[in-house]
């Protein structure tokens, strides 16, 4: 028998005796047993091969097999937490990935998905200590935890400043366990339009794992700045190695409000088809480039816990 399960992202239980204190919310997130194998084998061999013309990605054994793993990769449509699976995950390195997203990611129908399949939501304006909390025992459980350090959508091809709540997230994990290993990895998802539809070439290039350890000497929030920095150099020669990158402004803002041409933009990926699971697979475990052809043709908070997501 199938076993069906519902994941709450914060799952908070009042007591009925007031002799008992309250509990405090739990943040949690699973990966199911039986949706994923099925996900990752219709995104690997059906969806993401007949919908984007090629596939092309470069740097994977730049990828830990072991350890804990957070993917920085820049964000330019809803095809990335797809995308990112594909070219890292359960196919490639054996390892599932987990899904810091936002609250709106996980609703409906997406949201349904997004649950089963390692997502678990942050509200990006008032972060639960809970969901941080939880972001740091993936790490000390050498996961792989998928962070959009940008924060939003932006399909304009550009670098835009980094939040440096995935760097603080970091420097936690890795200060709580000395010597835990934690790492980032820059990833650069770069489409061949703003807008990706059936046809669509699509670029992944893979930077080399920034060890967290090396910016744990000192204070917290120059060593955060320092680690986000250096992520942001390394995802803006990724992106666009021929610019040269001299200086990069740390975001310590909330997201600014969706704006118009970001409602358009998922309209129109709406129409293109777009899948709603998120994640998918690779076929091949190649060391540097893989080509799949079409067929057929988070201020501070709580000190150290605080993300400018």
């Amino acid at each position: 028998m199938i076993e069906f399960f519902s994941v709450s992202d914060t799952r908070q239980t009042q007591p009925t005796n007031t002799l008992f204190p309250p509990q405090v919310a739990v943040t949690t997130s699973k990966v199911s047993p039986w949706l994923s194998p099925v996900l990752y084998f219709v995104g690997n061999y059906l969806l993401l091969p007949s919908f984007f013309g090629r596939i092309s990605i470069t740097g994977q054994e730049n990828i830990p097999n072991t350890g804990p793993v957070i993917l920085a990769p820049t964000h330019r449509a809803r095809w990335d937490s797809l995308l990112l699976p594909y070219a890292t995950g359960r196919y490639v390195t054996g390892r599932d990935l987990k899904f810091m997203v936002t609250k709106t990611e996980c609703r409906g129908l997406q949201g349904w998905f997004v649950r089963r399949m390692g997502g678990f939501p942050i509200d990006t304006q008032h972060p639960a200590i809970s969901t941080l909390r939880h972001a740091v025992e993936l790490l000390q459980q050498g996961q792989m935890l998928v962070i959009y350090p940008e924060g939003n959508i932006f399909r304009d091809g550009k670098l835009h400043p980094l939040k440096s709540g995935i760097s603080r997230l970091a420097l936690s994990a890795e200060s709580s366990h000395p010597g835990l290993g934690v790492k980032i990895l820059p990833v650069s998802i770069n489409y061949s339009q703003p807008y990706p539809c059936w046809g669509t070439d699509v670029s992944i290039h893979i930077g080399t794992a920034i060890n967290v350890q090396d910016y744990t000497n000192g204070k917290v929030k120059q060593n955060a700045k320092r680690l986000t920095e250096d992520l942001a150099r390394d995802l803006q020669s990724l992106s666009n190695p021929e610019l040269a990158f001299s200086h990069h402004d740390v975001a310590e803002v909330s997201n600014p409000p969706k704006g118009k041409g970001d409602e358009g933009a998922e309209a129109v990926e709406e129409q293109c088809g777009l899948g709603l699971c998120p994640s998918g697979a690779i076929a091949e475990e190649q060391a540097s480039i893989v080509s799949v052809s079409r067929t057929g043709a988070t201020s501070r908070r709580r000190e150290l816990l605080t993300v400018d997501y």
